[in-house]
């Protein structure tokens, strides 16, 4: 059984920082077939302790999620305030073996959910093309293309996809 809830004690950011560390891990081995070193996707993406995670997300329009099935630690998602007008969705990750359930879409909606209660009228993601399952969500989910909304390292560019969609769309969350 899924249930979904927000980060807010240090026991729950060590496994919200566990399964970020295994999302770091899985995107360093993919991004090897795309020629880029495993090293500039770590440092740019996935260099937050348990700690940083903590003060990062620790505030109010700044929601992180733990995702769990029957207890056990499933998947992740957050969400930051970018300006003053959008917010990021950020450490969108389900563990491989539970993979298949639904549980990145429920993630989703529930930031979305979160995203509509903030002052932010538009939501940004910053992804990858060898995220493919991600791209998908996010497409079923009315997300757009849009040019890039931050700089990026050059190693990279070339498998960066940016995407945007407003926080509320007539009271619907895509999907």
């Amino acid at each position: 059984m899924l249930s979904i809830s927000r980060v807010c004690t240090a026991e729950d950011f060590t496994i919200g920082g566990e399964l970020c560390k295994a999302f770091g891990a899985w995107d360093a081995e993919a991004c090897l077939a795309y020629d880029i070193p495993p090293e500039v996707v770590v440092s740019f993406f996935h260099d937050e302790d348990d700690e940083a995670l903590a003060a990062r997300y620790s505030v109010a329009n700044a929601p992180f999620m733990l995702a769990r099935w029957d207890g056990e630690p499933a998947g992740c998602i957050a969400l930051e305030p970018f300006d003053e007008t959008a917010s990021e969705i950020h450490k969108f990750y389900v563990d491989p073996a539970f993979r298949g359930r639904g549980i990145g879409k429920a993630l989703l909606q529930e930031v979305l959910a979160e995203a509509d209660k903030g002052p932010s009228t538009m939501l940004l993601v910053h992804t990858t093309v060898y995220m493919k399952s991600a791209l998908s969500l996010y497409e079923a989910f009315s997300f757009k293309r849009c040019p890039p909304f931050r700089d990026i390292p050059e190693a990279i560019r070339h498998t960066e996809v940016f995407m945007k969609r407003p926080t509320s769309l007539d009271g619907e969350n895509g999907a």
